[in-house]
C-alpha cells in the first residue's frame, strides 16, 4: 500500500537544522497491523504525519497507492488524504454539542455523501465498533473507552484504505486502552490496514509487525509468531 524510499524530514530556523527523519525506508503492505515504537523525539509521530500527507518530506519518495505522493503541493494531498487515510488520535477530539451519531456523520459531510448513505454507513460502524446503544448519547456522557471507539468509527465511516493511529490508547486506562486494542485487531482481522504509533509493548503486541525507531531511523522490526 505504501512504500518509503530515503524519506527525510528536517525542521531549519535560522540558526538550527533538526532532522527528524533520516532516509527512512520502509513498506506497508494492504491488511497489515504495525506498531511503531521508540523513546519520545525518535521521530515516530513525524513518520505517521507524513504517512498520513500531514507534513511533506524534505527529500526522497513516497508512493502511496501506487502513486508519488512526495511533491503533490497541499490542495492536492488534502484530495488524497480524504479519500483514502482515516485518523484516530489521542486525544478524541469530539463535539461535545453532538450525539454519538451525528459525531461519526461529521467524517461523511467533507465526501458529499447523500443523507440516505451517510444514516446506513454510520448505523453500519457503530454496529462494528459495538457503539450503536449509544447513537443518541453526547461524548461527555461515556467512558473513556465508549469516546475513543466513537473516534475509531469516525475513522472508519469514509471507508479509508489506511487507518493511522498515534497513541490512541494514551488517554485510557488500562481496561479501556485494552478493549481498545482488541477492537483494532478485529478490523485488522476484517481486512483494515493499521499503522500505530505506541509507546506501550503489551499494545504493540497486537500488531502483527513492530518497527522500532531510535534517531529518525528504523533500528530493527520483528514479526508477531503465527
Amino acid at each position: 500500500m505504501l512504500q518509503m524510499r530515503g524519506l527525510s524530514r528536517i525542521y531549519r530556523t535560522d540558526t538550527v537544522e533538526t532532522t527528524a527523519l533520516d532516509a527512512i525506508d520502509l513498506d506497508i503492505a494492504s491488511g497489515e497491523f504495525v506498531a511503531i515504537m521508540g523513546p519520545s523525539g525518535c521521530g515516530k509521530s513525524t513518520l505517521l504525519n507524513l504517512m498520513g500527507m500531514l507534513d511533506t518530506p524534505s527529500s526522497g519518495s513516497y508512493v502511496f497507492d501506487g502513486k508519488e505522493v512526495a511533491g503533490l503541493n497541499e490542495s492536492r494531498l488534502a484530495e488524497v488524504r480524504k479519500a483514502n487515510i482515516g485518523f484516530i488520535f489521542q486525544s478524541f477530539n469530539l463535539v461535545d454539542e453532538l450525539s454519538v451519531a451525528e459525531n461519526i456523520e461529521l467524517a461523511l459531510l467533507y465526501h458529499k455523501v447523500g443523507s440516505a448513505e451517510r444514516k446506513s454507513r454510520v448505523e453500519t460502524v457503530m454496529d462494528r465498533v459495538g457503539i450503536a446503544h449509544r447513537a443518541r448519547h453526547r461524548p461527555s456522557q461515556l467512558s473513556g473507552g465508549q469516546q475513543q471507539r466513537v473516534a475509531v468509527a469516525r475513522a472508519l465511516v469514509a471507508e479509508p484504505k489506511l487507518i493511522l493511529a498515534d497513541e490512541p490508547t494514551g488517554n485510557l486506562d488500562t481496561n479501556h486502552g485494552e478493549e481498545v486494542m482488541r477492537m483494532l485487531q478485529s478490523l485488522n482481522r476484517s481486512g483494515s490496514t493499521i499503522v500505530m504509533v505506541t509507546h506501550s509493548p503489551a499494545h504493540a503486541d497486537y500488531a502483527g509487525r513492530v518497527v522500532n525507531m531510535l534517531d529518525g531511523r528504523v533500528l530493527q522490526e520483528r514479526r508477531r509468531a503465527a
